[in-house]
């Protein structure tokens, strides 16, 4: 199956529902929210418990929890391994659902750019099966998710961060 987006009604190419594409500008340099994604007591304020175990350091391995999702299969644990960093310009990290029976095997990378006097972060969540009934409403909750919830906690945590 091809993940390549095809023209929607009207011309418009269709969404790729492999991946979650979110950006959001900050008004605070990039210096200061690459503090907020990988200094572990940053971490904490803003994403799921086991944050605190965080190390910038590619191979890395650690654990999050947050609740159970029966409806998309996660069983509310998620193994994460440092992928790969750029300081102060991108993170990525690979998430995979800690119970062998749920597929999720996502990566999830960070991207910074300075923008004016803040910066702008972008958000790449991709690896989802557009096949599998449970990933795409995994997707669609973590889409608002992200959208709603994370990215307005890091404002928060980057509005305490001095």
């Amino acid at each position: 199956m091809s993940t390549e987006p095809t023209a929607a009604p009207g011309g418009e190419p269709a969404e790729d529902l492999t991946v979650i594409r979110v950006d959001q500008f900050f008004p605070h340099p990039p210096a200061k929210v690459w503090r907020a994604l990988t200094e572990p007591e940053l971490l904490v304020q803003w994403q799921m418990q086991g944050a605190e175990d965080f190390r910038l350091e590619v191979g890395h391995r650690y654990r999050l929890t947050s609740v159970p999702r029966p409806n998309t299969k996660f069983s509310g644990v998620v193994d994460v391994q440092v992928l790969a960093y750029d300081i102060e310009r991108m993170l990525s990290v690979r998430w995979a659902d800690a119970d062998p029976a749920n597929p999720a095997d996502w990566t999830i990378t960070w991207t910074l750019e300075h923008e004016g006097r803040g910066t702008r972060l972008f958000l790449v969540h991709e690896g989802f099966d557009p096949d599998d009934p449970a990933q795409l409403m995994a997707r669609r909750i973590m889409d608002g998710g992200w959208r709603s919830h994370v990215l307005r906690s890091l404002g928060h945590t980057l509005e305490r961060l001095r």
